[in-house]
């Protein structure tokens, strides 16, 4: 199934693994790779040394087109941006919208450059920036989320910019590829979906807790770093809901004092990245803090396994998967099921 995605990226089919926090690594990046989608490895929760050697890990492992994912706002950004073109990455993609002196650099060594957006506004600038495609993602992805469901999103980014456009969110089968092709998509990106495989290295206690999730199990919360942030609903969720500003931002400090630590960063550096955060939004200076929460909250499940100590991101289809299959199943069976969907709509089978 060829698109202005597989197009652009190289890429087999139109599908995109989105580069999660401390689960997108190398075995899941190759596996992704190597059954034919566009596998991203989510380089926000690594130093530079880690995110070189990770990149280095994966084309040991493929020879299929891959990309990294970088936090835009990050103070260490252009060296990141620097390891990705000196080691030959593909794609470029970013959480937050780059700066068109980050889209310049990156598009004039050549690499593909795909930020992520949740506003049109947003989708309208970068393109106008330059970028190559954007990723869209709608309300019921996974992470820091929007408010606007996808099938609203989608169809006004298609309508309103010219570059290729990647749906996200609420997105885990061949049924959804053909839906937002026909929305005007060039391919899907789920982030879930490939969490939930067994090429994630995401401990199976943990892949256990999202099995077993229904819908009604995934909310929305501000408490962990002040911004919506959608995951599954856990004792710790339920306790953050519950504490006030004081205890709050308490395990704030206490979380940001860990992840500097484990990741080398100074203090000085995680300020720095606290005002970029706060530059342009709504922020007060305890939410700011509380952004500190959010990696080892996150490494504390996917990484060690405690579900009582971590916090779980999940898009909404977590409540309809029920399976672990590998990345080359679960590509080769959205792509057979794309090809159903579209045989059942072109041979006259509609009811």
């Amino acid at each position: 199934m060829d698109t202005r995605l597989t197009a652009l990226t190289g890429a087999a089919h139109p599908i995109v693994q989105t580069g999660m926090g401390w689960v997108a690594g190398p075995r899941l990046v190759s596996a992704a790779a190597n059954a034919g989608a566009l596998g991203i490895v989510g380089s926000a929760t690594m130093t530079p040394d880690q995110l070189r050697s990770a990149v280095r890990e994966v084309k040991s492992r493929t020879a299929a087109p891959f990309g990294v994912n970088l936090r835009a706002d990050a103070g260490d950004a252009p060296e990141r941006v620097g390891i990705i073109i000196q080691e030959g990455v593909k794609v470029a993609s970013f959480a937050l919208a780059p700066s068109r002196e980050l889209i310049v650099r990156l598009k004039e060594a050549g690499v593909v450059v795909i930020p992520s957006v949740g506003a049109l506004r947003h989708a309208e600038k970068v393109a106008a920036w330059g970028a190559d495609a954007v990723l869209v993602q709608g309300g019921e992805g996974g992470g820091h989320t929007g408010r606007v469901a996808t099938t609203v999103l989608l169809p006004q980014v298609v309508d309103s910019v010219d570059i290729p456009v990647i749906a996200a969110g609420g997105f885990f089968d061949g049924r959804g590829l053909v839906a937002a092709l026909a929305y005007g998509a060039a391919g899907i990106a789920m982030g879930t979906r490939f969490l939930l495989t067994s090429d994630s290295t995401v401990p199976d206690a943990v892949k256990a807790r999202y099995l077993a999730a229904s819908a009604a199990d995934i909310m929305v919360t501000t408490k962990v770093d002040g911004l919506p942030h959608r995951m599954l609903r856990s004792e710790l969720t339920d306790s953050l809901e519950r504490s006030g500003p004081a205890a709050a931002l308490v395990g704030a400090l206490r979380h940001a004092a860990s992840f500097r630590r484990l990741s080398g960063t100074s203090w000085t550096r995680l300020i720095r990245d606290g005002l970029a955060m706060k530059r342009g939004k709504e922020l007060s200076w305890s939410q700011v803090l509380l952004a500190a929460n959010t990696p080892m909250l996150l490494r504390a499940s996917m990484v060690e396994g405690r579900t009582d100590l971590g916090v779980m991101a999940s898009g909404q289809a977590a409540g309809v998967i029920g399976d672990l299959p590998s990345c080359a199943e679960l590509v080769g069976r959205i792509m057979s099921e794309a090809d159903e969907a579209l045989a059942r709509l072109t041979g006259g089978a509609l009811r």
